[in-house]
């Protein structure tokens, strides 16, 4: 399938970066946010990237003008019926996705291929909540979307190949990798890290390392560009209570709980980036170390 019209539907962190990819891939691209306060800082943080690019000397200002162009903001959800392929990068809250694809079913055209950023949920779960499940499929990205190349392309037992065709090609096309994953909760990046991201929590916890120094050895160590306590809050603690709860649920095996020091840290508002504060207080230069007797 010719895909000519992207939706991207969430401007966050993730949508953005997908919104910038596929309009510099030359897709005409709709982004949609609940309201005109998010919509406004969706498209400034695209602008700000593609503003970066012009200051590194990666292209002119004309470049990003002409970028800019082709993508067009939206607060109304039924000017996305039209749409050849929609990616929703909302947030990671399964009960939110879901009504999100119940309402998108109803107002898109039977073309319309469904897609996915979820970093964990079941793509069948959420597959069944509408009337096109062969059309309907993951698409994991990676932050940053301008930087990082992989795709997860996840297919459930019962979407077409002509969809996951689809989706490889639409992802070659925005300078992408993609890969073919099965439908399995956290998919292969997230599985994998899951488990690393658990036990960095357990080992100060247990008081065996601190926070810097866990961080320090696998930068240092493993030549990590980041260490997980900097990653975790980078992405947000709340969402890896997330992730981690739902792949617990799905596997039953204790490695991927969520330890009680990142649930205690969620409860009481420590988020990382986003909050000021999480493995690290941000409210200094450079972030100091939280003290976690908590």
């Amino acid at each position: 399938m010719e895909i000519k019209k992207v939706g991207v539907i969430g401007l966050g962190t993730m949508g953005s970066g997908i919104a910038q990819a596929s309009a510099e891939a030359g897709y005409e691209t709709l982004g949609r946010e609940i309201n005109l306060e998010y919509l406004n800082k969706g498209m400034k943080i695209i602008e700000d990237s593609l503003n970066r690019g012009v200051a590194k000397g990666k292209y002119d200002k004309s470049y990003k003008d002409e970028v800019m162009t082709r993508i067009r903001g939206t607060t109304d959800i039924n000017e996305l019926h039209d749409c050849d392929l929609i990616i929703e990068a909302v947030s990671e809250n399964l009960e939110l996705k879901k009504d999100l694809f119940r309402k998108l079913d109803q107002i898109c055209q039977g073309k319309t291929i469904f897609a996915t950023n979820t970093s964990s949920f079941s793509i069948g779960e959420l597959a069944v909540c509408t009337a096109r499940v062969e059309k309907f499929v993951g698409m994991h990205f990676f932050n940053p979307v301008q930087v990082m190349k992989l795709v997860e392309v996840v297919k459930s037992l019962r979407v077409s190949n002509e969809t996951i065709d689809t989706a490889f090609n639409y992802a070659l096309s925005i300078k992408k990798k993609p890969i073919l994953v099965k439908d399995y909760p956290s998919f292969v990046v997230n599985i994998l890290l899951n488990v690393y991201f658990v036990e960095a929590i357990r080992l100060v916890e247990q008081g065996i390392a601190s926070v810097e120094d866990i961080d320090l050895a696998m930068k240092l160590g493993c030549g990590y560009p980041m260490g997980p306590f900097t990653l975790m809050d980078f992405a947000g603690l709340d969402v890896f209570v997330s992730a981690f709860d739902y792949c617990y649920s799905a596997y039953k095996d204790k490695k991927y709980a969520p330890p009680l020091l990142l649930r205690k840290m969620v409860q009481l508002g420590y988020l990382g980036r986003k909050t000021g504060k999480g493995f690290y207080d941000y409210s200094t230069d450079p972030p100091q170390a939280m003290n976690l007797n908590i």
